[in-house]
């Protein structure tokens, strides 16, 4: 499947992309490179193959689910510029 000028213009408006009439050959010559590949990999012999999660059949190390740092709140709070009732005040940025 080959890519077309008319396609990369329509493709280039819908994301937002300037491509110019310099670049426009090598655009399509990339993409026409990629689809090419694309195009190899759909030709490969994958009967009989089982699809994959994962390659490997590893398992993580899980850390145990504790505490390991407190956090002095009264010291937090006392550096910043506005606290009421334990809570951090800031300036309304909706109207």
């Amino acid at each position: 499947m080959a890519i077309q000028r008319a396609d990369i213009e329509k493709l280039s408006f819908l994301a937002r992309i300037d491509i110019t009439e310099d670049t426009l050959a090598a655009t399509a010559d990339g993409i026409n490179r990629v689809l090419g590949l694309i195009d190899q990999l759909r030709a490969a012999d994958t009967a009989g193959i089982a699809p994959l999660a994962h390659p490997l059949d590893a398992t993580q190390r899980l850390r145990e689910d504790a505490v390991s740092e407190t956090v002095d709140r009264e010291a937090l709070q006392a550096i910043a510029p506005a606290v009421e009732a334990g809570l951090y005040l800031v300036p309304k940025v909706i109207e």
